[in-house]
């Protein structure tokens, strides 16, 4: 009896530690962009903010056979993404933006499509400066655009 309390007493420590760790790292504005039939990939989005250093060194998806922390950076002339080696640093207290054309979380091997309007679920993995890893669940919106206030344009210089 005295073992199955001793076990139940870690389990709940090794528990709240992870989700302690977890919540050290804001997640805001979180979206992946919609794919059309066939398309295999697509990138999340969002803005995360660790209250201790931290990386983002991968993730998960039912929807996706593949996540991985991507980057997007001109060489030349010439746009280039890869897997960023070792995850993204998260410096503590400051906002790291994932978005289109820099850093994001690339979803590969799509099982279908991801409609505009959904939701797809992500699971985001980090590892802190002592290497304990955590995880933070998301139900991430699917769009077309980066959620926010509508694009307002100004049409007062056209000529009709």
């Amino acid at each position: 009896m005295k073992y199955i309390a001793k076990l139940t007493s870690v389990i709940v420590v090794a528990t709240f530690s992870t989700v302690a760790l977890a919540q050290s790292v804001d997640v805001k504005d979180a979206w992946a962009r919609s794919t059309v039939q066939g398309q295999k990939a697509t990138g999340a989005f969002m803005k995360l903010t660790a209250k201790e250093g931290a990386k983002l060194v991968g993730g998960s998806s039912p929807a996706a056979g593949v996540v991985e922390v991507h980057e997007m950076k001109m060489e030349g002339d010439v746009m280039k993404m890869r897997a960023v080696p070792g995850g993204l640093d998260l410096p503590a207290g400051k906002a790291v933006e994932l978005k289109p054309g820099g850093y994001h979380v690339m979803l590969m091997d799509l099982k279908a499509p991801l409609m505009k309007d959904s939701t797809v679920p992500l699971t985001l993995v980090f590892k802190d400066a002592k290497g304990v890893e955590s995880k933070v669940e998301l139900k991430v919106p699917v769009s077309t655009v980066a959620p926010g206030p509508a694009m307002q344009m100004d049409h007062s210089q056209h000529k009709m």
